[in-house]
Parts: structure tokens; sequence; C-alpha cells
């Protein structure tokens, strides 16, 4: 008999994906041939550019761990490459960049050969050691403390943080759940919850949305957002914990509530970012959305403090 490659709960969440975006773009369609006076552009370039992200994050949880871990790799490469662009880089640290972009492979290749060890302390302990020491040797003191930092931080963000959703992919199958692509239904739950909680916020935050939280930071941003956004999340958590995850109802309410906070804390602090370069966007590599930071914005929080969340539940 044939038995398909992912459990019943994920095929039926991906589906509910998949529809939604068949739903948006007939709208859109609708919308306009109903007005085609009005500017559709934006919003169909939207549409278009979340077929791309949902078909290659759907390639990430069809079961082949090194694909995964591929395309989970080029993410972090694009992201990387778009911080170090804001970032006015020396001109001589060009060689030190190069170890930076090194440390990707190795970082996935931690995971692929499930050396849990090495990979939580590879780039924050033997990278951040050794880029400094590097940038030393080549004598150019102007400038130093900064562009450390700098490169620091951007390795930090692009590549140990969003290997965490890799990091999800590869954990340990629990006996006791019986579930096959565990792994996979984590990853999806983390991935879907972070999204719905930046709509969640949006929407709170334009209905009912009064004090501003951080107004030279993100000033869009408003109190009423984040509490509607991260208890909508909350709930979200609890009701989908029994389908995708492990997690008892209360486990999954705090998962939810989690994701639900540290995701807007990771939306301001790339805001932040973005501000102190003088930026609008990361990016333009994704139409519609801007670039890879400003689309994963969020998920430089959740997904690191989400792994060690399951990890201290059940490893």
């Amino acid at each position: 008999m044939f038995k398909p490659l992912l459990p019943q709960a994920l095929i039926w969440a991906l589906g509910a994906v998949f529809a939604l975006l068949v739903i948006a773009s007939v709208a859109i369609r609708v919308l306009e041939s109903r007005s085609p006076h009005k500017n559709w552009l934006e919003l169909k370039l939207r549409i278009r550019t979340w077929w791309w992200i949902v078909a290659c994050f759907s390639l990430t949880l069809l079961g082949n761990v090194p694909l995964a871990l591929v395309v989970f790799a080029l993410i972090s490469f694009l992201a990387l490459k778009e911080y170090l662009t804001l970032c006015a880089t020396r001109t001589a640290d060009h060689v030190v960049l190069f170890w930076a972009y090194l440390s990707i492979p190795l970082q996935y290749y931690w995971l692929g050969v499930h050396w849990y060890g090495m990979f939580i302390i590879f780039i924050p302990v033997y990278i951040f050691l050794f880029l400094p020491m590097r940038m030393v040797l080549i004598g150019e003191t102007q400038g130093f403390l900064k562009a450390a930092a700098s490169l620091q931080w951007g390795l930090m963000i692009c590549v140990f943080c969003l290997s965490h959703m890799a990091a999800v992919l590869t954990l340990p199958q629990l006996t006791h759940i019986g579930e096959p692509a565990q792994g996979a239904m984590l990853l999806f739950y983390l991935v879907a919850l972070t999204q719905l909680n930046d709509v969640a916020q949006y929407l709170w935050g334009k209905a009912f949305g009064r004090r501003k939280v951080a107004p030279k930071v993100s000033p869009n941003k408003t109190l009423e957002g984040f509490l509607g956004g991260a208890l909508t999340t909350c709930l979200l958590g609890w009701l989908l914990g029994p389908l995708l995850t492990p997690f008892s109802p209360l486990h999954a309410a705090l998962a939810g509530l989690l994701i639900g906070v540290m995701g807007f804390i990771g939306d301001i602090v790339i805001s932040a970012v973005k501000r102190d370069i003088g930026v609008k966007d990361s990016g333009r590599l994704l139409p519609g959305h801007g670039g890879v930071l400003d689309r994963l914005d969020s998920l430089t929080y959740t997904a690191p403090l989400f792994f060690h969340y399951v990890h201290y539940l059940y490893f």
C-alpha cells in the first residue's frame, strides 16, 4: 500500500496554505478586473512571491534532510550577503568575509552529521574568536571595532539564528510519540505561527492600536497590536499543538506565547538595524516584500528560542 511521505496532518496543513494562495490569486484577479483604475501591482507581487516562498519552504518538509540543509544554507547565504551589502565593510576585510561565508556550509554540516555540541558553539565561540584575529593580522586598526562587531552580529542573526530552523527539522525522533516526520511538523508549526503572529499583530494594531511601543524604531508598532497578536498566537499554538506537535495543551500554549512575544522582538530588532543603516528594506530580492531579512526578521528570534524550548522539554 502506498504510504505518504508526510503525516496526514502536515499534508492538510500544507494544503490549507496552498488553498489560501489560490484564493488570494483569484481574488486579486477579480479585484483587478472590477477596479482596473487602481494599482494592484504591489499586492500581485506579494502574492506571486508568496508562491515562491511556500514552494521553497515545502521542499524542506519532504523528508530529504540533505536537500533541506542546502535550502536553509542558501537562505543564510542570501541573508548574510544582503546584510553585508547594507553594512559598509572595509576594503581590507574582504579576505575576512571569505571566512565568514565559509562558516555557513560548516554550520549546516554540523547539523547534517548530528554534532549538536559543535553546532551550538561553532559560530558564537570559534568563529567569533577567529574573525577578529584574522582582521588583526591584516593590520588595519581604523574602524576595527565597528567592523568586527558588525560582522559578528551579521553571522549571529543570518547564520546562527536562522540555522535553528534546520535544527528543528533535524531533531531526533521522539520514540514515545511515534509520529513520522516529526521535525517537519515542528518546523511547520514554528514558521506558520511566526508568520501568523506578524499578521495578527498587524491586524490588532490597525484595529485597536493607540499606544506606540517603539516610535523611533517602528512607528506603526503599538502595545495593543503586540498584546493582541501575542495572545492570538498563544491561542493558535494551543489549537495547532495537538495536530502538529508532541506538546501538551499547556506546553503548546506556552510555545505560542513564546513565538508571539519573540516574533515581535525579532521584528523590531531588525527594524533598528535597518534604521541605523538608513534603509527601509533590507533588499529587493523578494518583490513586494523587500529582502530576505525583511521576511525572516521575526524568525531570527523565534527559531533559536523555539528550538531550545523543544530541546529542553524532550531531550
